[in-house]
């Protein structure tokens, strides 16, 4: 676990993961105030069609019907400033002369206004009211509302820094969790080093079945391996024991060698050798692969090459019509075994020539 989070740290994943969050979370607050500026928007400007209309309607001065609208600004924060006929009036002197420029210019728009903290909308509305041109500007604080935003976005961050550290506790106790099974793997793996086991056994997914498998395949074709060296010793342990115990008790004895017991002597150790020679030929010709499959083409050729060596008098040919099927399903200890006894008693009788055809 420990190297895992080592290979996270420097692969520098954890740079980009927080580059990428710290990313959305400023474009959450852009987009969250460009949001609530365009609902405000839309609304003054409604509110500022409304109060039009309710001019045009109304047979009072002009002020005296602005203000009965400017009632709902005060409560909900809004002012107005409305230019007709010469005149400008204002629900707040105190914005009359900062609003004033904006009487001057042309066209309906959303302005963004600022003075010192504070942060007005304000929407122009240019209409006509019998026979004369007007300008009303209906504005709200929206520093309020930038108040709640930042609120509510560090709100949100905060929150989805909690998840975000609730999901990378939750993964890593995941990835944990997964490499519990290689954890015991490597312990069993000890142990069957230490001898303490001969095979593994443990609750794997899926994935490692295969290998563990194939662990203990192998472990089974070791223990194969090693039976047969037993029973090979064993047997030529018994196989050595007699002729030994008969050349030793002649050497031991008083009466003297003639001729005849020497030759005796001479053919029993003979044999011995004979037998040695046929056993490391045997271990030879087995070799060291430990493989499921064995391999047509290379395994029979260099069998053939080392019975070159062994029989140079003999002319070995090898031929084999395996096709494409080179792998055959026999444990290349085996096909060896097989192959180089056919070979070893060919080359034994063989008067001069081994032919040597393999079909598989």
């Amino acid at each position: 676990m420990r190297d895992l989070l080592g290979t996270y740290e420097k692969s520098g994943l954890g740079g980009v993961a927080l580059f990428v969050v710290v990313t959305t979370w400023l474009l959450h607050g852009i987009l969250l105030q460009n949001l609530a500026r365009d609902f405000l928007g839309e609304r003054l400007q409604r509110e500022a069609d409304h109060a039009v209309t309710q001019l045009e309607q109304g047979e009072a001065a002009v002020p005296a019907a602005l203000d009965s609208v400017s009632q709902g600004y005060q409560v909900f924060h809004h002012l107005y400033v409305l230019r007709f006929n010469g005149s400008v009036s204002a629900s707040d002197p105190q914005w009359q002369q900062q609003l004033a420029s904006l009487l001057d210019e042309s066209g309906d728009a959303l302005i963004d206004v600022n003075r010192g903290e504070q942060h007005m909308l304000v929407y122009r509305r240019h209409f006509e009211w019998q026979g004369t041109q007007g300008v009303l500007l209906v504005g709200e604080d929206f520093s309020q509302v930038e108040a709640g935003l930042a609120t509510l976005h560090w709100w949100v961050g905060g929150i989805a820094s909690a998840l975000l550290g609730m999901l990378i506790i939750l993964n890593m106790l995941a990835v944990n969790r997964g490499l519990k099974p290689l954890w015991q793997l490597r312990q069993q793996l000890e142990a069957l080093r230490a001898g303490k086991r001969d095979r593994l056994s443990l609750i794997a997914p899926s994935e490692l079945d295969e290998l563990v498998d194939q662990l203990n395949w192998f472990m089974d074709d070791i223990d194969l391996r090693l039976k047969r060296s037993r029973e090979s010793v064993a047997n030529l342990s018994h196989a050595l024991k007699t002729p030994l115990a008969a050349v030793t008790q002649v050497l031991r004895g008083n009466r003297p060698i003639d001729e005849t017991r020497r030759h005796k002597l001479l053919s029993r150790i003979e044999d011995i050798n004979a037998q040695l020679d046929a056993e490391l030929r045997r271990s030879r010709i087995a070799g060291p692969n430990a493989g499921r499959m064995a391999n047509v083409t290379r395994d029979s050729s260099r069998l053939i090459e080392m019975f070159r060596s062994l029989y140079p008098e003999r002319i070995f040919n090898l031929a084999h019509s395996a096709g494409e099927k080179d792998q055959v399903p026999i444990e290349a200890h085996d096909f060896s075994e097989i192959l180089g006894i056919v070979l070893d008693n060919a080359g034994k009788w063989a008067n001069r020539c081994v032919n040597c055809d393999i079909a598989a």
